[in-house]
């Protein structure tokens, strides 16, 4: 893998990160954003397999377990009333997963977005390893807060389920946007390129589906 101190060259997943940022987000029920949680928790599972990935490829790469240490068995999510104790340590998506077990608006399509989801990792899966290493910089050094912030400006979170995945979006924002200390710091010199369109790829098809207003 090249290793490079930024990324000079605009690419074409960054026009796909884009792309999902300009989706019609203020339009989203409760429903829809409930069903965004239960399809991005997918998402999450990949985030953390890619994490180990890149941590293999690099069993010497400082940074890269100062990353995982903020991402993995962490407490940095915690507590969390229904999800979280204080001071538990959790994987990140162990949190997304325990935080779909709290009440929210009933949904009929939480079947067939687990379907889309398993299909969504089995894809990844199948992917590169390096790709998907190199995946990790494009999530944290930026394109992960973007989404994040889109996400956000749906108008609807208060049911226990919404709230608790509000925490865990405006959290990670925090984590992400130290331009010295954070987790884009930490990642970057991992050096995407378009070689990891395809997982952006992915991932919007991921959110269209489960919430297909998105593209109203």
């Amino acid at each position: 893998m090249q290793i490079s101190d930024q990324i000079t060259e605009r690419y074409s997943y960054e026009r796909v990160v884009e792309s999902i940022c300009a989706l019609n987000w203020t339009s989203l029920s409760r429903e829809d954003l409930s069903n965004v949680a239960r399809a991005y928790y997918y998402f999450s599972v990949q985030f953390r397999e890619n994490l180990e990935i890149a941590c293999r490829l690099f069993p010497d790469d400082d940074k890269l377990r100062q990353l995982s240490l903020g991402e993995c068995a962490t407490d940095n999510l915690s507590p969390w009333p229904g999800v979280a104790l204080p001071g538990e340590k959790l994987d990140h998506d162990e949190f997304m997963r325990r935080l779909l077990e709290l009440p929210a608006d009933d949904s009929n399509r939480w079947a067939f977005i687990d379907q889309i989801g398993l299909q969504y990792l089995g894809t990844v899966r199948r992917m590169d390893p390096d790709a998907r290493a190199r995946s990790i910089a494009s999530y944290e050094d930026g394109g992960l807060e973007r989404l994040f912030r889109a996400i956000l400006t749906a108008p609807h979170w208060d049911s226990d389920l919404l709230r608790a995945f509000r925490h865990f979006l405006v959290q990670h924002i925090a984590f992400d946007e130290d331009p010295d200390q954070g987790h884009g710091a930490l990642s970057r010199h991992l050096a995407p390129d378009d070689r990891i369109l395809p997982l952006w790829l992915e991932c919007r098809n991921l959110l269209v589906a489960a919430a297909p207003t998105l593209l109203s």
